[in-house]
């Protein structure tokens, strides 16, 4: 077997797109946020302040988990993409039936609390290690690759892609609305000496719960949405690829790279900025519950967008849209920083701010990826649907994992003592200056860079994701001559991003032509 090609299925009426789907592809990243938000956001403080784990091994294990990601993202991409499916049965939907409850149950394991009374350090580290890699590079890529890869076969149409995007990110939000501002009320507490600290028995009560609550949105959106466009397998004899083949040109891909460019910034700044959430609320402001307002008023104006976002990209474009909010993020991240407000809600109303300006470039980012998958069949005929968006998954883990592993870099750079923060004593004074220097200044600089990333190295402008939609819907209205002669679309693809961009014999429009010599790697 090879690559897949798509083509509309003609064996079967399917329901127009509608509300059904958008709500329903939103509970998948609802689904999948109760796991990975609760780890963004809790992972590291637990293991540290209630296990006792030195950050630094906190990050380490982060980091080689996303280098063993690189195998088991792309390879469930590849088995996505090449697995049979029956005639008219979803070819996605079929990972989230099977998968949604066991990877509820691993995150579930990450945050037992009786861990932390282990006597051996060394098995502390082996069960924070052996329940993270199989949440986070099983069982979460085995869910996670399928639902993203789901978007580009319940449309074709551009403006319903966006659409999905920001009704998934929809999702995203309700689950770190639903995560953040409740938890800090449960998890947090203050010790007889007045000291605020993480309770590990409420944070494995809260764990157990959001899996419940994880399984019942993956149940709701298999149930709501529908795959229209078919993936078809084809063999080498029908002008299928090889993996050597399809890989290589995956991985030229001059959108692709661009976008992971943009996105391994936005990670680092973005997830960076909630792990340090709660060392800033515990250790600058004295109290771990602020966090619950903060992330009420990072969240609750971001949802404005499921109406403004798509009218931007419609508008404006994707990548111009999200890159101009992403600078203007940064900025006010800066200003917090050399302002250094002594009152807590007057640091929020900037991180709520600064929060929204990032949120549009997050309410975009799953069509910016479908915009991707489509410009890979513009140049190589085929529609490598799970392989593109493993890729793209892939690095997205490897900006997780840097934000991780420099947020426990930076923490032990600036002295944090994760013994006394396990004792519930406070930090040193230089220690909760350099806390809030990192909060503020490391993810402005990320951001301001994202929005360069998207200006200058992003090649899929508006105008460009239309051509590419037209010279796209032009083919599959041909598709059905059997005269056309099939050959090997990856024959003049190479790892060299400048060369094979195309069908072979079959001119791009000067327009899309000229616009990949825009940007060189």
């Amino acid at each position: 077997m090879s690559a897949t090609t798509t083509e509309a299925r003609p064996a079967r009426e399917f329901r127009p797109f509608g509300m059904r789907d958008k709500v329903g592809y939103m509970f998948g990243d609802f689904g999948n946020d109760f796991t990975f938000i609760l780890q963004a956001f809790y992972f590291m403080i637990f293991y540290t302040n209630v296990v006792g784990v030195n950050p630094v091994h906190v990050g380490l294990l982060l980091a080689v988990a996303r280098l063993f990601d690189g195998f088991t993202d792309i390879g469930m991409g590849i088995l996505v993409d090449r697995l049979p499916v029956k005639a008219n049965k979803p070819k996605f939907k079929r990972w989230i039936k099977y998968i949604a409850i066991p990877v509820a149950i691993a995150s579930a394991l990450m945050y037992m609390s009786f861990v932390g009374d282990f006597d051996s350090y060394t098995m502390k580290i082996v069960w924070m290690s052996a329940t993270y890699f199989l949440w986070g590079s099983i069982l979460y890529t085995a869910i996670n690759i399928p639902y993203g890869s789901m978007a580009s076969v319940v449309s074709d149409n551009p403006d319903y892609r966006a659409q999905l995007s920001v009704w998934r990110s929809t999702g995203a939000n309700l689950a770190v609305l639903a995560i953040t501002t409740s938890l800090p009320l449960l998890i947090y507490a203050k010790n007889d000496a007045g000291v605020p600290v993480l309770v590990g028995e409420r944070m494995t009560i809260a764990a157990a719960v959001c899996a419940v609550l994880a399984v019942i949105c993956y149940a709701l959106c298999y149930v709501l949405v529908t795959e229209r466009v078919e993936s078809k397998i084809k063999s080498k004899e029908e002008g299928g690829a090889g993996i050597g083949k399809m890989l290589a040109s995956v991985v030229s891909n001059r959108a692709l790279l661009g976008l992971i460019v943009a996105a391994l910034l936005l990670l680092l700044a973005n997830l960076f900025l909630g792990s340090m959430l709660g060392y800033l609320f515990l250790n600058v402001f004295g109290d771990g519950k602020l966090q619950a307002g903060a992330s009420l008023a990072g969240i609750l104006p971001s949802f404005i967008l499921i109406i403004l976002a798509p009218w931007m990209s419609k508008k404006f474009g994707k990548a111009e849209s999200a890159a101009v909010a992403m600078i203007v993020g940064g900025v006010v991240l800066l200003v917090a920083y050399f302002l250094k407000p002594e009152n807590a809600w007057v640091w929020i109303a900037f991180y709520a701010v600064a929060m929204f300006c990032i949120s549009i470039f997050n309410f975009l980012v799953w069509a910016f990826i479908t915009d991707v998958i489509d410009y890979q069949e513009v140049r190589t005929g085929q529609r490598d649907d799970g392989t593109v968006y493993a890729v793209y998954s892939w690095a997205r883990k490897l900006g997780q994992a840097g934000s991780a592993a420099l947020s426990g870099v930076v923490l032990g750079a600036i002295g944090f003592n994760s013994t006394a923060a396990q004792a519930g004593e406070l930090q040193e004074p230089a220690v909760i200056d350099g806390i809030y220097f990192i909060t503020n200044v490391f993810p402005a600089i990320g951001t301001i860079l994202v929005g360069l990333a998207l200006l200058f190295l992003y090649p899929l402008k508006k105008k460009r994701v239309d051509e590419n939609t037209a010279i796209l819907r032009e083919r599959r209205a041909t598709a059905a001559n059997p005269s056309d002669e099939i050959t090997d679309p990856y024959e003049n693809v190479t790892a060299d991003p400048g060369a094979g961009d195309h069908l072979p014999g079959q001119a791009l429009p000067p327009e899309v032509a000229d616009g990949d010599e825009q940007l060189k790697f």
